[in-house]
């Protein structure tokens, strides 16, 4: 069956009745629930059931999935499915398994996961139970934990539902009973992470030349949580709890199953051939910035797949309780390569860092980001080998953090810069225009009338500001080189437990990570 039209335009008639085509094979294949079949647009992908109605206006309005070539979904036989498709993908069997393997980024079927990807590969060809056409054992978990995440369900809820449906399935079912077992059928799907032990005062991480010992060089605390408050009690090794745990995604490995996806690769260089470009800002590839990091590294600049990363994080309480005793920081990164549309997406937002603790890291943060600029640094210096499933063919692949995004206390963490007290403003320094109130004894910051343009109408006013005009500039704002000749000197100390020497003339805390990163 010839599914080329997925790929035209969708007011061409010959869209319109390859959408027709598909409707009739959904009503004579499928197996509707309260008369509705899933939808393959591309909102909601195969996740959520519509009447047949609504299935041909998102699909004329939204379109079709153009990688769901086989119609697994809608009751298409793996080993009846058209195979003149098998020139759309890059395997030559046309195995959907072999595209989702494709998809995790992998390079080829590595000794060290071929177990796991023959245990997709069998799970995808058992049937749930003898005699069953519609589902698989790895299509029905992947439709259940489709729809936990979809809805929000707890585990405790998800494992009493496969309980459920395991009793009213016939006996010889395979279905897993609990959410675990769901969850090691899926494991090579999953992103992999480090689980790495942290020094409860922040002092360091317990990896690389610290990741045997068992006390903190600096403040000499354990390592482990002590059992009944006694600190010099531990229970045996194989029960010691870490007294801190931060969680890191590495970013590589997502960056190379982004790539491995073939309608992502694309997505990823649309600012270099779709974006509209007549000089107005509408993408950050418009902006100076954009093109000043072209300007000084013309080989990075050269290649658009080249990635350009947004650096966020903030702590929040995830308990939703002011009184609750713990703090959370997510380190995220957000890819400016995408289309408006999709950069800012929950599905492209990365979360490559998780801090938890009883403490906020506050200027330690340094600590815990040392994994992830280890591989920023890895990306900018070497690059890595991904493969491009758009253009079919490996490149090296380099990165650079184009901006981070905060606010202002979470501002001071990373920089190092003090932002509290009388010269917080990190453009003005010393010439922060400041005030004390009397009976608050508040610091205020004022004179903002500096910042506007030379005569500017607000500057001559008296009776809507504090009784003056405002005649001076603006100062100018220090240069990376300016800031890097004030904090070069500053000894960094990390850990709740040291005491930082004190500078009335230095407001920088520490020389920051992000200097590392040579550009």
């Amino acid at each position: 069956m010839d599914r080329s039209w997925m790929n035209a335009s969708r007011i061409t008639k010959e869209y319109e009745n390859g959408v027709e085509e598909f409707l009739l094979f959904a009503q004579s294949k499928a197996q509707p629930m309260w008369g509705k079949f899933f939808c393959p647009c591309v909102k909601c992908g195969n996740g959520r059931r519509q009447t047949i109605d609504d299935i041909r206006t998102h699909l004329i309005c939204e379109g079709i999935i153009r990688s769901y070539t086989k119609w697994i979904w809608h009751r298409e036989s793996l080993d009846t499915a058209d195979m003149s498709q098998a020139d759309d993908v890059t395997t030559d069997s046309g195995n959907p398994i072999e595209e989702m393997i494709r998809d995790l980024g992998q390079e080829g079927f590595e000794e060290a996961h071929a177990a796991l990807y023959d245990n997709i590969e069998v799970d995808s060809k058992m049937p749930l139970y003898s005699g069953c056409i519609s589902f698989t054992k790895l299509s029905a978990v992947l439709a259940l934990v489709n729809l936990k995440a979809r809805f929000g369900w707890s585990d405790k809820s998800f494992s009493e539902l496969l309980m459920l449906l395991t009793n009213m399935l016939p006996a010889d079912n395979i279905l897993p009973k609990n959410h675990y077992q769901a969850k090691k059928i899926l494991c090579p799907v999953g992103m992999q992470y480090e689980k790495i032990h942290a020094c409860c005062n922040d002092c360091i991480l317990y990896r690389d030349d610290f990741a045997e010992l068992d006390y903190c060089p600096v403040c000499g605390v354990s390592r482990y949580r002590p059992t009944n408050g006694d600190s010099t009690v531990l229970v045996s090794d194989a029960d010691r709890r870490p007294a801190k745990v931060c969680w890191y995604l590495p970013i590589i490995p997502r960056f190379k199953r982004l790539f491995a996806n073939g309608e992502d690769a694309k997505n990823l260089i649309w600012h270099a051939n779709t974006r509209k470009s007549d000089g107005l800002m509408r993408h950050p590839a418009d902006s100076p910035q954009w093109k000043a990091i072209d300007h000084l590294y013309p080989e990075f600049g050269a290649e658009p797949r080249n990635l350009r990363l947004g650096l966020a994080t903030d702590g929040m309480n995830p308990f939703g309780t002011l009184t609750t005793n713990h703090s959370s920081w997510p380190v995220l990164l957000f890819i400016y390569n995408l289309p408006l549309w999709l950069c800012m997406k929950r599905k492209y937002v990365m979360l490559s860092m998780m801090i938890a603790g009883p403490r906020q890291p506050g200027n330690d943060i340094d600590v815990y980001l040392r994994p992830l600029i280890d591989d920023l640094q890895k990306l900018w210096d070497e690059g890595v080998d991904v493969w491009d499933a758009n253009l079919q063919h490996a490149f090296k692949l380099r990165a650079v953090v184009f901006c981070t995004i905060n606010d202002f206390p979470a501002y001071g963490n990373l920089s190092g810069y003090s932002v509290k007290g009388h010269h917080a403003c990190p453009i003005c320094e010393q010439n922060t225009s400041f005030r004390q109130l009397k009976h608050g004894k508040k610091t205020v910051y004022t004179r903002h009338r500096r910042f506007l343009k030379q005569y500017h109408p607000y500057r001559r006013l008296k009776k809507a500001f504090d009784g003056s005009q405002e005649h001076e500039t603006a100062p100018n704002p220090l240069t990376g080189d300016e800031v890097y000749q004030r904090v070069k000197d500053v000894v960094n100390m990390f850990g709740k437990s040291q005491k930082k020497p004190s500078s009335t003339s230095n407001m920088w805390k520490k020389k920051s990570i992000f200097f590392d990163l040579p550009y």
